[in-house]
């Protein structure tokens, strides 16, 4: 697939928010998971979301972590992805999701919200009005989010990737930085957060290459200060999570 035209992606805390454009023709990915939750939005035009077991025409769709997609869509689209282990990432599961591959939600009670993401969208607003909309849609989805996690040394971890995401990470690493073993990092980890270490790291190497390509820099230089090893390394790991290359992504 390629994406072409227009496009925006801001990033904050826990999530990304793309609009995108297609040049007129039907485009469509391969199938493929992220850990990510996805929801999907139609701001003009429409897609088509299918798992091996479900399909779904949106207006807006929402994806479970890890679970087999493919996409295909015309027009202008919306998405948001969510970090499961997040505050809202784990309250839209429990509450949309229980266990399915896709959830639709209803369009008209988020009409305003969905209105103002395609109103940015046209009229290139700065950056922190998009985030402002992606943060709006979230909560309204949320409703009310979980309490954060409540070990500390977990959270000394996660700080640590986040802190060091331009060099190499190993569980060990963050272990110390929490004073626990290894072993015991990974279990208290994997408890805490549902998805192993290595997992999360990746997350927040590709979160990182994409906020620093969506504000001007090479793929190149995204992808050495987000700890990939090139641009290529990037693309590929790009495509196996979100079922295209980074270079296919033209943004203005």
């Amino acid at each position: 697939m390629q994406i072409a035209g227009r496009g925006r992606i801001v990033v904050w805390e826990g999530a990304s928010l793309w609009v995108l454009a297609s040049s007129g023709q039907e485009a469509g990915t391969a199938f493929h998971a992220h850990h990510a939750i996805q929801i999907t939005i139609a701001l003009a035009g429409g897609f088509i979301i299918r798992t091996p077991d479900q399909c779904s025409d949106g207006p807006i769709t929402l994806i479970a972590a890890d679970a087999l997609h493919i996409f295909e869509a015309n027009g202008v689209g919306a998405f948001l992805f969510v970090e499961p282990e997040s505050n809202a990432g784990r309250a839209i599961a429990a509450r949309w999701l229980a266990g399915q591959a896709l959830a639709e939600l209803e369009a008209a009670s988020l009409g305003s919200i969905v209105a103002a993401v395609r109103d940015h969208f046209a009229a290139n607003s700065p950056d922190s009005d998009l985030v402002e909309a992606g943060r709006a849609f979230l909560a309204a989805i949320a409703a009310e989010a979980p309490s954060p996690l409540a070990d500390a040394r977990v959270r000394a971890m996660i700080e640590f990737v986040r802190s060091n995401l331009d060099g190499p990470l190993t569980l060990s690493m963050a272990a110390a930085c929490a004073h626990l073993s290894p072993s015991r990092a990974r279990h208290r980890f994997a408890a805490d957060t549902g998805l192993p270490f290595k997992t999360f790291v990746l997350w927040q190497r590709l979160a990182r290459a994409v906020e620093l390509y969506a504000k001007g820099q090479s793929l190149t230089a995204a992808a050495h200060e987000s700890g990939f090893a090139d641009s290529a390394h990037l693309s590929r790991t790009f495509r196996k999570t979100f079922g295209i290359p980074a270079s296919m992504l033209e943004l203005t």
